[in-house]
């Protein structure tokens, strides 16, 4: 199917066709059938849709259809419409993994609302499924590498504790790789074949942040599964968690109590099983003394303490990360790995790297794709690479603004930069943005 559909099964006629209609009215692809057997063969693990079937059928019921479908994809939603007699099996199913049930007599709207949750939960782990195969592949050709006895440990705590189940607070500079130990810690657990969903904090708007988490019910024009319900039954990761919003900070603290989601505008709650790891930059004590994060939310995430070093710290590991990042950036680009000769192993040895593992592999790329003969010989030649280092990291920032004409943002995710590390080097260079951007006539 081109485009998410509803399987309609139900075998009274009269009734099928009105709730075609409906669903077809409502701007929701539908696709009716009569027979279990015929709808059941429609349905793959790659199926995209949700399904909406009666309980009451001849030759296969709808509990049997539900276990059918599960079989082939526990993940894909069914919703199960019953009758008065039917209220105890349909609980039953949804305790079994069925997405809802709806009791006759409904009103279409309650069944329209429904279906579009289903439609965007099944999405949502499509999405992630195919996220995690990308994941993995990644992981794949760049795992955590280091082999000093920082390193060493940490891989170790990360096996110990990927399959106790256990909520984790990972803590570390930008750039060390706090996604991808989130992404291990899920890829070793019992619910590696659940969803990983990854939400950065920081970068929800304050006007919907609400909705994108917790998501939004009781408007049937809106209805929306919010990222944490799409986590349930597998991990959901929390980047940045410092950033929260204040009033997020203390619906999330129930999610972590109660194992429940209350959606924006919802009656009821909604019953959750899921994994927590939240990341943050170190400083998270700090703000719950300064009253910008809250203690109780803070002892909730800190079951487990993972604290990934920076660069500086782990010096060693450094030539032997920078030859792996070299390899893998020859090979993405189709180039020869070039010889590393002893400046530039000193300049490794003795660079601080605040961008940690993501400057690293962005000197690998340059170096790779030799940006640096881009700079004439007899100005740089003598210079040592330190400084021939910073004069390629002002004329790249500056041609990089010229490109965006100044815009900051744009800017930020062509170089791959945090923020602050982007001013820094702004100041340090003595750039100036404005003189970028388009003069106002």
């Amino acid at each position: 199917m081109s485009e998410q559909s509803v399987l309609l099964v139900d075998d009274d006629d009269v009734l099928r066709g009105a709730l075609e209609q409906s669903f077809e009215l409502a701007g929701i692809a539908v696709i009716a059938e009569r027979d279990p057997t015929v709808a059941l063969a429609r349905i793959d693990a790659g199926f995209d849709g949700a399904v909406v079937s009666d309980i009451r059928m001849p030759k296969m019921d709808g509990l049997e259809l539900f276990r059918r479908i599960a079989a082939i994809d526990h993940e894909i939603p069914v919703l199960l419409m019953t009758g008065h007699g039917d209220v105890a099996m349909a609980v039953a199913a949804l305790k079994n993994g069925a997405f809802d049930f709806i009791p006759k007599p409904f009103a279409t709207d309650h069944l329209i609302a429904g279906a579009r949750r289903a439609l965007e939960m099944r999405r949502l782990v499509l999405d992630n499924r195919r996220l995690r195969a990308a994941a993995e592949e990644t992981i794949g050709a760049e795992p955590l590498i280091g082999e000093t006895p920082v390193m060493v440990r940490l891989r170790e705590t990360m096996r110990q504790i990927a399959q106790a189940d256990i909520d984790v607070l990972v803590e570390g500079e930008t750039g060390t790789g706090k996604e991808l130990v989130a992404v291990l810690l899920h890829r070793w657990s019992n619910r590696r074949s659940r969803p990983f969903v990854a939400v950065n904090c920081a970068a929800l708007p304050e006007a919907v942040a609400e909705i994108e988490l917790f998501g939004h019910d009781g408007d049937s024009r809106l209805p929306r599964t919010g990222r944490i319900e799409a986590s349930n039954r597998g991990t959901l990761f929390l980047d940045e968690i410092e950033s929260t919003l204040p009033a997020v900070q203390a619906k999330l603290l129930r999610v972590l109590e109660e194992r429940e989601v209350m959606p924006v505008g919802g009656d009821l709650p909604r019953a959750l099983d899921l994994r927590v790891i939240a990341a943050a930059k170190p400083g998270l004590d700090q703000a719950v003394e300064d009253g910008r994060f809250r203690a109780e939310l803070l002892f909730r995430l800190d079951a487990v303490r993972l604290r990934i070093p920076p660069l500086r710290e782990r010096r060693d590991d450094v030539p032997l990360l920078f030859g792996h990042l070299l390899h893998q950036a020859a090979e993405r680009f189709g180039r020869e790995v070039p010889t590393i000769d002893t400046a530039t192993l000193a300049y490794l040895g003795q660079h601080d790297w605040p961008g940690n593992v993501r400057e690293l592999d962005n000197l690998a790329k340059r170096l790779v794709l030799r940006v640096e003969a881009d700079a004439p010989a007899d100005e740089d030649g003598d210079l040592p690479l330190p400084a021939r280092v910073d004069k390629f990291e002002e004329a790249t920032i500056r041609a990089t603004l010229h490109q965006v004409s100044g815009d900051v943002r744009s800017a930020l995710a062509a170089l791959g930069i945090p923020r602050k590390t982007f001013y820094d080097k702004l100041k340090r260079h003595e750039i100036d943005v404005e003189a970028y951007r388009p003069t106002k006539g």
